[in-house]
């Protein structure tokens, strides 16, 4: 791959500062056919979170380190990539994407771990900020630092009176520097000219035998130059992803976090606990969400609504003052006081125009509810329109498929349809008809008919 000049952006000050993401893992205690960054959390591969918050705090030009697993899966996130072929450790991935990023004078570059999905952008901006000095002497090097329980896999930092002056990796450890609480997070802001030099003098003389980032330290302050500790007061923030427990607490913690956002923002959750969001949710005011409610894809709730217990939303647009109970809303557009459940499941690209009653048992699939159209019992409506003000009866059935092909069926305006209707489309019924209990409808009925029987025909006049 050759360097490429991608116009990178600033930040207000003037200065370049780009970053460098260190996927390239194969993750083999994840034990999955899946590379361990596209691992799920709230919805999001791990990765995501961690190019989101890179975005947030400003850095727009990201090169991410990746092996040949993953890097065709990678277009999907916009962003570019450099593979690894040999996994020979943290410095000589940091290495190979150095060699294929054009050289900046006076720019800076972050390193950061696509499997560390909790880093906040405040942590990247305060990376870039303490590198800089914030009104001292400018750094070679920043790197965050962590208080964490013992004991930990994470390398530790040894100081020499206030700084650092070096970083010891667990497998080379002693033991009275395993008994050393503050530790490497493993993100690191460095200026770009002193990175890379520093990659180019490493040497693999460890015990893996491999090229570490963390060797830089040692580096910079043989030769007389700082190196700043950034420290992260609470360790969740830098909590690295191993194995599918440590992806079961990063889940939980996002989710908190999730949940703690809307309810600032006037949302009442009952229970985070129980209840799952994603991000880039819309959420109105003054809703109500109940326990062991799931919502996700981009989904759109209205003001003053209720939803839940019980309940899934997928990829959903919601008006105001809609209830949802116990029920499963996906790829679906709601309107305003409209009440849905319990036990109901609406699908499939339907669209209810407001103030609908869909009740219990009711299942509706590619279908268009006008204002006010009801179904409140025991019924399947799929690939149907139906008119403002009609009430479709208990156990009614739309007949849509007929082995081969899907078929609509256009129900009219006030149009009252029996129990145990059955309609075998493709049908059309008329503005204010009516159907018998029962009925088998096989034939139009035109407006203002009335119907019934197996096969269903028209009623004497009265």
């Amino acid at each position: 791959m050759e360097a490429v000049d991608t116009g990178v952006r600033g930040r207000g000050d003037g200065m370049i500062v780009r970053a460098v993401v260190l996927a390239a893992g194969k993750g083999t205690r994840m034990k999955s056919a899946t590379p361990k960054v596209l691992h799920e959390i709230c919805g999001r591969p791990m990765l995501w979170f961690t190019l989101r918050a890179l975005r947030d705090a400003g850095i727009d030009d990201v090169i991410v380190v990746s092996n040949e697993e993953l890097d065709p899966q990678l277009a999907a996130f916009d962003v570019r990539s450099v593979v690894q072929r040999e996994q020979l450790g943290t410095g000589h991935a940091v290495k190979v994407a150095m060699e294929q990023i054009d050289r900046i004078e006076g720019g800076r570059v972050i390193v950061a771990c696509g499997d560390m999905p909790l880093v906040t952008p405040e942590i990247f901006r305060a990376m870039v900020g303490s590198l800089d000095g914030n009104g001292h002497a400018a750094s070679a090097m920043a790197l965050v630092t962590v208080k964490m329980p013992l004991p930990s896999n994470f390398g530790r930092i040894v100081r020499k009176g206030h700084d650092i002056e070096r970083i010891v990796e667990v497998r080379d450890a002693s033991a009275d520097e395993l008994a050393i609480d503050e530790m490497n997070a493993g993100i690191y802001a460095f200026d770009e000219a002193e990175l890379r030099e520093a990659v180019t003098a490493l040497r693999n003389e460890n015990a893996q035998r491999e090229y570490y980032l963390t060797d830089t330290v040692e580096h910079f302050v043989r030769s007389g130059k700082r190196v700043r500790p950034v420290p992260v007061t609470e360790h969740e923030h830098v909590l690295g992803i191993n194995d599918r427990v440590e992806l079961a607490l990063a889940r939980r913690e996002m989710n908190a976090r999730l949940c703690a956002q809307h309810m600032r923002d006037g949302v009442t959750i009952v229970d985070p606990t129980t209840t799952y969001l994603e991000p880039e949710l819309s959420i109105g005011r003054d809703t109500v969400i109940y326990p062991n409610t799931t919502i996700s894809l981009l989904s759109e709730i209205g003001e003053g609504c209720t939803i839940g217990p019980n309940s899934r939303l997928s990829n959903v647009r919601i008006g105001d003052r809609v209830t949802i109970r116990e029920s499963v809303v996906t790829e679906s557009e709601i309107g305003s006081d409209t009440a849905i459940g319990p036990f109901a499941h609406v699908r499939g690209h339907a669209v209810l125009d407001g103030g609908n009653r869909v009740g219990n048992f009711v299942e509706i699939k590619n279908s268009h509810y006008a204002k006010g159209a009801k179904s409140a019992h025991l019924s399947y409506l799929g690939d149907a329109e139906i008119g403002e003000e009609s009430n479709i009866g208990a156990g009614t059935i739309t007949c849509n498929y007929d082995g081969k092909n899907k078929h609509r069926t256009t129900i009219g305006k006030n149009v009252s349809i029996g129990s145990n209707t059955s309609i075998v489309a493709p049908r059309s019924i008329g503005d204010n008809a009516l159907t018998g209990a029962g009925s088998v409808v096989t034939k139009d009925v035109a407006p203002g008919g009335r119907v019934a029987g197996n096969p269903a025909k028209p009623l004497p006049q009265r």
